[in-house]
């Protein structure tokens, strides 16, 4: 249900020949950058797009400018940048701003702080990412080592031969990987996680053959999602987010349609720590967390909560399960409320083979859309996590391969190569091993 009550908050004026309007995305995937006046700035291409991958409860209008949480207007001139900004990573407000006889007005559909910043947009950015996470944010930020994931070599159809064959050829290549995350497809479904798909093997061979090398092990999660597909779904309804006619969607993939699974329900809560306990038993310790989007969705729960407050103690809950010294990875995650939460957050959608996005929504897998947003949020290293710029992926049937390398070695952030290694060339052999290094400890 689209929100409504947007309040003109403010205005600005600027030349519309150099300014531009900074529009910072809802999550992980929604696009991110700076678009002159006259502009167009990304919107998506189709309903369950913008569901899974922007804010749905605020549609855009044509001809406006949006930003969720935060909107900034450069005039291009030298002059001050003006921000408008959520209060704190708790309250969200969409902030948009329209042309109006030649002005901008800006308007919110809750509070926002207003200031203006000196030193250009850039610094507008990280003065407003470090105002942010103040009381919030961890004060440093350790350099975390690369890893290995399977997702982009094999997509939903790894097996335990997979993760143990690579092992041998990170050895073989000197491929410094210190942690193997093993990703989408182990799973028999979404939601049925302590489940293992039939034709993957053991997941707990699997995974003690990654931590009988000394590396960390990691598994992929999509911790409130629920596969109407899916064994938990049958079994427990009560358990998830309640829509109109039924469970809200968390819109479709995997073939299916997608339930939230209801944190605030004893019972759920009670099965979401035992999932992360199950697998940190099996000596898991890093925890990609994916589609968490759906965590934030409005519906009708057990707890009358509001649905960032539910979203975060989802996160809490999944932090009790697998413990005060795992890594929690972000991805698909609404940015602000994520704040002090995870370790590691994903800043861009996808990476793909491809450079252009089939759908012409940059949202959408790609190498243009993980540049371009990742590149616009390269301000929030180190200063509320350590970013993920998404995998290297550069065997030679990746298109600009050359420009993805390059664009992963301008970033601080987490460095994850996700090639089978034997497909790997020459030069994408030496290329992934100068890019495996540790995350830089200090901000940009």
């Amino acid at each position: 249900m689209p929100r409504t009550g947007f309040t003109d908050v403010g205005e600005t004026t600027c030349d519309p020949r150099w300014a531009r309007v900074f529009e910072h995305g809802w999550q992980s995937w929604s696009p991110t950058g700076a678009h002159p006046l006259d502009g167009t700035p990304p919107r998506p291409a189709d309903d369950n797009i913008h569901l899974i991958c922007y804010r749905p409860e605020t549609p855009v209008p044509a001809g406006t400018f949006q930003g969720e949480g935060l909107l900034a207007v450069d005039p291009g001139d030298g002059g001050p940048v003006a921000v408008w900004s959520a209060p704190d990573p708790l309250t969200v407000p969409s902030i948009r701003a329209r042309a109006e006889g030649g002005r901008l007005v800006i308007s919110a559909d809750g509070p926002v702080r207003h200031w203006l910043a000196e030193g250009g947009l850039d610094a507008a950015l990280r003065g407003w990412a470090g105002t942010m996470a103040e009381g919030h944010a961890p004060a440093a930020f350790p350099a975390v080592p690369p890893m290995w994931c399977s997702w982009y070599g094999y997509f939903d159809r790894v097996t335990e031969n997979d993760i143990v064959d690579n092992l041998d050829l990170a050895a073989r290549h000197g491929i410094d990987a210190d942690m193997f995350l093993i990703d989408d497809g182990y799973e028999a479904g979404i939601g049925d996680w302590l489940e293992i798909r039939p034709g993957f093997g053991s997941l707990e061979r699997a995974v003690d053959a990654v931590v009988r090398t000394g590396r960390r092990a990691g598994i992929w999660v999509a911790p409130y999602l629920v596969g109407h597909g899916s064994r938990l779904f049958r079994e427990h309804p009560d358990w998830l987010v309640g829509g109109p006619d039924g469970p809200v969607s968390a819109g479709r993939m995997w073939d299916q349609e997608l339930a939230v699974l209801d944190v605030t329900h004893p019972d759920a809560a009670a099965h979401l720590i035992g999932v992360f306990e199950g697998l940190a038993r099996l000596g898991v310790t890093h925890f990609k967390l994916d589609y968490c989007y759906a965590g934030a969705l409005a519906g009708a729960r057990h707890e009358d909560v509001d649905p960032i407050t539910a979203y975060r103690r989802g996160l809490e809950l999944v932090r009790a399960g697998a413990g005060p010294d795992a890594t929690l990875h972000g991805c698909g995650a609404p940015l602000l409320p994520s704040i002090g939460l995870v370790d590691i957050m994903r800043v861009s959608p996808d990476m793909a083979p491809n450079l252009m996005p089939r759908s012409g929504d940059i949202s959408q897998p790609s190498q243009l859309g993980a540049r371009l947003t990742g590149a616009a949020r390269e301000f929030l290293h180190a200063r509320w996590w350590v970013n993920d710029p998404d995998c290297v992926i550069l065997r030679p049937e990746v298109e600009a391969r050359e420009e993805w390398a390059a664009h992963i070695a301008a970033t601080g952030g987490l460095r994850g190569s996700s090639d089978p290694i034997a497909a790997l060339d020459e030069w994408g052999l030496r290329t992934t091993r100068e890019l495996m290094v540790p995350t830089a400890t200090e901000p940009s």
